[in-house]
């Protein structure tokens, strides 16, 4: 059966509904409670005759793991790979419930719809039509719902790689880190970008202690002070800009399409960073300052203060050089560094099989759309299967307007049900085209 010989329009109907019943699975992590998860879609594969298997590391936090066997003519397995935990939310700050899975005006609202349980669906769905049609697979195909990625997947991929590497052994992974849009640079233009590379993570926390005493009587050993003057320095620290070969293909493939005037040489890159964060996070390292807490009451100089620092490196930076130029920008031997986690990852390349086959399958679907090799400023699963050597890309096969920034991680997150459409088909002939 081909592409257009399947009703997309039964099997979008089919994919709401289960988004929506998703997002209803309360997986904000943390504490993640992922299992729940792993039952929702574990229902779904049974009434398919599916088998599966689950790993918990405990605490209610197991990732499912689905296998359709191929006949191995075509190499190593193609793992779709999605994570189950989504990030809190400020409820307040919503128009619907966050956790409601509403569908209105032509969306599926709520948390997770964009990050990540929208492409899970999507990667649920042919993943089904493969069983349920019978199509041949010339490689194994995977499906794989991880735990805890959102909080550095310790319970979740790391757990796997520790604890049963062989599951990851594969020749592709197709994951969250790449994504659509209607324009770029703020002209109109479908582009693809299908992740190849991203910001390595570095979560840093500074503590201080201290001289505790009266409010009224200040003096020159408070925690607090320590940490503010610390901080101020870390965020008036001009960081050089590093801009790295995937970054300077990005750009090069946005002039090449015309929409970038000039061609992207440093200083042009320099340029467009100035105005834009999302730019500028992409060729340099950055710190976000994410929490602080020092004290107990209004008239009592604390004993210790302690901050969080986000920080992202440019793929293949030494986060040992990073933290050292840290400590000398803050000349101060009281602030402690603890390094909470971190993480780095080599880029895929793009000259694979895989690579060609999205391509292709999403310029049939979307004519003229532009592929770019995306470079993320977060982190992913995929730097799990990156650092083993294995080709992993950020692709969810959507295409958002500008409506949608902002709304992953922020308030009112959604997915259109025109995306979820499309999606379905890109995905499915991706998989028909390198399993098939």
């Amino acid at each position: 059966m081909t592409n257009t010989e399947i009703n997309w329009n039964d099997w979008t109907e089919q994919a709401t509904e289960w988004l929506s019943s998703y997002i209803r699975v309360n997986t904000v992590n943390p504490p993640g409670n992922e299992t729940i998860a792993c039952d929702f879609i574990g229902k779904i594969l049974d009434a398919e005759g599916i088998p599966y298997q689950l790993y918990d590391p405990g605490d209610n936090r197991a990732t499912l793991v689905a296998t359709l066997k191929g006949d191995g003519s075509r190499g190593k397995s193609l793992i779709l790979l999605n994570h189950t935990d989504v990030v809190p939310f400020e409820i307040e700050n919503w128009t619907v419930d966050p956790l409601g899975g509403e569908i209105r005006d032509g969306y599926i609202w709520g948390r997770g719809a964009q990050d990540m349980k929208g492409t899970g669906i999507v990667e649920l769905v042919t993943f089904l039509l493969h069983k349920r049609l019978n199509l041949p697979l010339k490689r194994d195909l995977v499906f794989m719902a991880v735990a805890d990625e959102e909080a550095g997947s310790a319970y979740g991929v790391e757990f796997l790689d520790r604890e049963h590497p062989e599951l990851l052994d594969c020749e592709y992974v197709i994951n969250e880190g790449g994504s659509g849009s209607t324009e770029v640079l703020g002209i109109e233009r479908d582009a693809f970008n299908i992740g190849v590379s991203e910001k390595g993570p570095l979560w840093l926390k500074l503590t201080v202690e201290g001289t505790p005493g009266h409010g009224s009587v200040p003096h020159n050993d408070n925690a607090a002070d320590h940490l503010v003057r610390a901080v101020n320095k870390i965020l008036d620290w001009e960081r050089p800009f590093d801009i790295t070969p995937e970054v300077r293909n990005y750009f090069e493939a946005i002039y090449e399409a015309g929409i970038l005037k000039d061609k992207p040489t440093d200083e042009v890159l320099k340029a467009l960073a100035a105005d834009n964060p999302r730019i500028d996070s992409m060729q340099k390292n950055s710190v976000a300052l994410t929490t602080l807490r020092s004290g107990v009451k209004h008239n009592v100089i604390p004993s210790d203060a302690e901050a969080t620092l986000d920080c992202r490196l440019v793929p293949g930076y030494d986060p040992d050089k990073f933290v050292g130029d840290m400590i000398d920008v803050i000349n101060d031997d009281r602030i402690k560094i603890e390094r909470v986690f971190q993480s780095s990852t080599p880029a895929s390349p793009t000259n694979t099989e895989l690579w060609d086959v999205m391509a292709r399958e999403a310029r049939n679907l979307v004519e003229d759309a532009l592929i770019l090799p995306g470079v993320s400023t977060g982190f992913t699963d995929s730097r799990v299967f990156r650092r083993k050597g294995m080709t992993a890309y950020g692709f969810s096969p959507f295409l958002s307007g500008p409506s949608e920034a902002g709304r992953v991680h922020g308030h009112d997150e959604r997915l259109s049900i025109d995306n979820l459409h499309l999606g379905i088909q890109i995905m499915h002939a991706t998989v028909r085209g390198i399993c098939g």
